[in-house]
């Protein structure tokens, strides 16, 4: 919900079903209009299209990268470590990351900080892109933020 808030900075991955050819997962209606999606071939995101994207004007200049995603040990460490040998900053957010096993994911969380990404939360991430209460959607937000807090899961119990 948080990235519906701040636009379509996202690159959107997805994996294709052998049998019909469409994605996977029920994307295509969940996008925003400038969302850009890419098929996902390797358990790194920075598949040649992407790079190819990141490279060009539009994205050149930027060097921060928030991720989230299933598999932590798998395709979100891989693309951390694919970003942050290119010299970019990451921020994996916590609560953004899962994995089958919950060693899995520690042990993922663990390497990826050491290597220099930084671990952070949905919540704190999401202040941090708005800098202050007078950002445009600091009450929408805010409201999510209470949301989200109702949920239950292992990150707030």
């Amino acid at each position: 919900q948080y990235t519906k808030v701040f636009g379509p900075t996202i690159l959107e991955c997805f994996e294709k079903d052998a049998s019909t050819g469409e994605p996977k997962r029920p994307i295509l209606d969940q996008l925003l209009e400038n969302d850009l999606i890419f098929e996902k071939k390797l358990f790194s995101m920075l598949t040649p299209e992407v790079t190819t994207k990141l490279s060009s004007p539009e994205f050149s200049e930027k060097s921060s990268f928030l991720l989230v995603g299933i598999e932590a040990h798998v395709c979100v460490q891989q693309t951390c470590l694919d970003l942050l040998e290119q010299g970019n900053d990451v921020h994996i957010i916590v609560d953004g990351v899962s994995s089958q096993q919950p060693i899995d994911r520690q042990i993922a969380l663990q390497r990826m900080q050491a290597a220099g990404a930084y671990l952070t939360t949905a919540q704190s991430a999401a202040f941090m892109l708005m800098q202050s209460a007078e950002h445009p959607n600091f009450k929408t937000v805010s409201k999510l933020t209470v949301e989200h807090m109702k949920l239950k899961n292992e990150f707030n119990e």
